[in-house]
C-alpha cells in the first residue's frame, strides 16, 4: 500500500505556518522554494490518508464507500424530515435538542474510537517546527474533510430550515449552519487533543473497548425515555429542557435562528455572541492543549523508572488456597481486571444483565424471572475459556498431563466465575423483585437463575473443550480469528440450546407451581435450583476434563491462531 507523503517533508517549506514565507534547500545558495500555506498542506495530507488507506484492500473500499452511501442516504432523509417540521409548534424543541445530542456525540466519540481518524493524534507532529496557532488552523481545516462533518452539515441544514421563518430567520440560518458544524468539530478536536495521552495509552484502549457498553446502555436509556415521553404527554414535556439547552453552545446556533424567526432579535444576538464566544474559547483551549502537548514529555515514559510494589499473596488474594486451584482462580480474575477484551466482555455482561430486567420492571412489563438474564449473560463468559488466554495458554498446557489436571484447571476457572456470578445473580433478581414488588416470587426466580447458571457452566466447559477458538489481540472489535467464526458460533449456539435442555426440569417445576397456584410452596425451587445447578456444573466439568487432556495439542493450536 502506498504510504502518504511524509508530513515533515511537506510542511518544512512553511514551518512557521505563515503563508508567503520562503525556505532554502540545504542551507546553501539554492533557489528559493515557494512557500505553501500550511492549511492547504494539511488538507492535502488528510486527502492522501483517505486515498492511500483505500489502496490494496477491497474490504476497506467497500466499508468506506458503504459508510459514505449510508451517511448520505440517512442524512438526506433526516434533513428532509427536519425540513418537513417547518411550521410545527414543536420544531424548535426537536432541533435544539438534536443539536445538543450532536455536539455530545462529537465530544465523546473520539474518546471511544480514536483509531477511526489517524489525524486525531497531534503528538505525531510535535517534532516538526510548527507554531501552535497555525497548526490549529490547519488541523481545523483538515477536520472538516470527512464523512462525519458532511453528515453533520446535513443535520445542521435540516435543523435551521425547520425553524427559519422570514428574512431575519433566513439570515440567521446562513450563519447558524456553519457555526454548528464548526462548533462540533472544534469541540471534538479540543477534547481529543486534551486527552491524546489517554487515547494512545492502554487505558485509552480500554475506554474504546467499553464503548459498546455505553452505546448499549444509551440505547436502553433512549428506549426508556422515549416510551416515558409518549406516555406522559408528548414533546411538550421537553420544553423546559429545551429552554435551558438552547443557551448551551453550540445548540445556541439553532436557538438563534428560532429566536430571530420569532422577532426576538436581542435574544438572537445574545445567542449568536454566545456561540461565537464558545467557538473562540474552544479554539483557545485547543491551542493551549496543543502547546502543552508539544512541550511536555509523555508521562508514560517516566512510570518505568518508578519502583513497583510486590504483588501477589496479599489482601483478598491471601484467602485463596496456595495450590493449583488458588493460582488458577487468581489468574482468571486478574485477566478480568487487566486484559482489555476480557474486561470489556465482563463489564458489558454485568451492565446489560442488570439493565434489561431492571428497565422492563420499571416499565411495568417485566417479570421477576427476568433476573435469569443476568445469569445467562455472565454464564457466557465460561465459553472458550482457553481462547481467552490466547497464546499464553501454552504455559498452562505445560502443567496439564492427565485428566485430573484438566479437571482441576476447569474447576478453578468455573469457581472464579461463580465468585462473581452467584452473588450478582441473587442481587439482580432481588432488585427486580423489589421494583416489581413481587417478593413472593423471589425464591423461585433465584432458583431458576442458579439452575441456568450451573447449566451454562456445564455447557461452557464442554464447549471450551470441543470448540476452542482464538481471540486476536489486535483490533478492538475482533473477537474471533479469521476462519474460526463458524466454530465460535457452533459452540455458542449448541451450548445455549443444551443449557436450556439441562435446566428444563427446574424451569418446569417453577412453571407447574405457578400454574397450579402453589405459590406458597414455590420456595422449594430455590434449593432445587441450587442443587441442580451444582450437579450440572460438576457433571460438565467431569465430562469436559478427559476431552481437554486428550485434545490438548489441538486446543493449543486452535487458540494460538491469529
Amino acid at each position: 500500500m502506498t504510504s502518504p507523503a511524509n508530513p515533515a517533508s511537506i510542511v518544512t517549506p512553511s514551518a512557521t505556518g505563515s503563508a508567503g514565507t520562503t525556505g532554502r534547500a540545504g542551507g546553501t545558495g539554492a533557489s528559493a522554494v515557494p512557500a505553501v500555506p500550511l492549511t492547504r498542506i494539511f488538507v492535502r495530507l488528510k486527502l492522501s490518508l483517505l486515498r492511500n488507506g483505500l489502496k490494496g484492500s477491497s474490504k476497506r473500499k467497500a466499508a468506506y464507500f458503504g459508510t459514505l452511501a449510508f451517511a448520505l442516504v440517512v442524512g438526506f432523509f433526516v434533513t428532509l424530515g427536519l425540513a418537513l417540521l417547518h411550521g410545527n409548534a414543536h420544531a424548535g424543541t426537536v432541533v435544539v435538542l438534536l443539536a445538543s445530542i450532536l455536539a455530545l456525540g462529537w465530544a465523546f466519540m473520539p474518546l471511544f474510537f480514536p483509531a477511526g481518524d489517524e489525524t486525531l493524534d497531534p503528538s505525531r507532529l510535535v517534532m516538526l517546527p510548527l507554531r501552535p496557532r497555525a497548526l490549529v488552523r490547519a488541523l481545523l481545516a483538515s477536520s472538516l474533510v470527512g464523512i462525519g462533518p458532511l453528515f453533520t452539515l446535513c443535520l445542521a441544514v435540516g435543523s435551521v430550515v425547520a425553524v427559519a421563518r422570514g428574512a431575519a430567520g433566513a439570515a440567521a440560518a446562513v450563519l447558524a449552519a456553519p457555526l454548528l458544524v464548526l462548533g462540533c468539530v472544534t469541540l471534538a478536536r479540543a477534547v481529543a487533543t486534551a486527552n491524546v495521552r489517554l487515547l494512545t495509552s492502554r487505558k485509552g484502549r480500554d475506554l474504546a473497548l467499553l464503548s459498546g457498553l455505553l452505546i448499549a446502555v444509551g440505547a436502553q436509556l433512549a428506549n426508556f425515555a422515549g416510551q416515558s415521553l409518549f406516555q406522559s404527554g408528548g414533546l411538550s414535556t421537553l420544553e423546559p429542557v429545551e429552554a435551558v439547552v438552547r443557551w448551551l453552545p453550540p445548540a445556541t446556533a439553532v436557538g438563534m435562528v428560532d429566536s430571530a424567526s420569532e422577532g426576538a432579535y436581542g435574544v438572537a444576538a445574545a445567542q449568536l455572541a454566545l456561540t461565537v464566544a464558545a467557538v473562540v474559547a474552544l479554539l483557545w483551549f485547543w491551542e493551549r492543549s496543543l502547546t502543552r502537548l508539544m512541550v511536555t514529555p509523555d508521562g508514560s515514559t517516566l512510570a518505568a523508572a518508578r519502583p513497583t510494589k510486590e504483588r501477589g499473596g496479599k489482601g483478598l488474594w491471601s484467602l485463596l488456597s496456595a495450590d493449583r486451584t488458588g493460582a488458577a482462580v487468581q489468574r482468571t480474575l486478574r485477566y478480568v481486571v487487566r486484559d482489555p477484551k476480557t474486561k470489556a466482555s465482563w463489564v458489558t455482561a454485568l451492565a446489560i444483565g442488570l439493565i434489561v430486567p431492571l428497565f422492563n420492571a420499571l416499565q411495568g412489563t417485566g417479570s421477576v424471572y427476568l433476573g435469569s438474564f443476568g445469569a445467562g449473560m455472565l454464564g457466557m463468559q465460561m465459553y472458550n475459556q482457553f481462547g481467552q488466554d490466547t497464546s499464553a495458554f501454552w504455559m498452562v498446557a505445560q502443567t496439564i498431563s492427565k485428566t485430573h489436571d484438566a479437571y482441576v484447571e476447569l474447576r478453578a476457572r468455573a469457581f472464579a466465575l461463580a465468585l462473581v456470578t452467584v452473588p450478582y445473580t441473587v442481587l439482580v433478581t432481588a432488585v427486580t423483585a423489589a421494583v416489581l414488588g413481587d417478593w413472593s416470587g423471589l425464591p423461585a426466580a433465584t432458583g431458576v437463575a442458579l439452575a441456568l447458571l450451573g447449566s451454562m457452566l456445564c455447557t461452557g466447559a464442554l464447549a471450551s473443550a470441543r470448540f476452542p477458538y482464538s481471540i486476536p489481540s489486535d483490533g478492538a472489535f475482533k473477537n474471533v480469528a479469521p476462519g474460526q467464526g463458524g466454530l465460535a458460533w457452533a459452540g455458542i449456539f449448541a451450548g445455549l440450546l443444551v443449557s436450556a435442555v439441562v435446566s428444563a426440569p427446574v424451569i418446569a417445576l417453577a412453571i407447574w407451581l405457578n400454574v397450579a397456584e402453589h405459590r406458597d410452596i414455590s420456595w422449594i425451587v430455590l434449593p432445587a435450583g441450587m442443587a441442580w445447578g451444582l450437579l450440572a456444573a460438576w457433571a460438565g466439568l467431569r465430562l469436559a476434563a478427559p476431552t481437554v487432556a486428550r485434545k490438548l495439542p489441538e486446543i493449543l493450536g486452535a487458540v494460538s491462531k491469529g
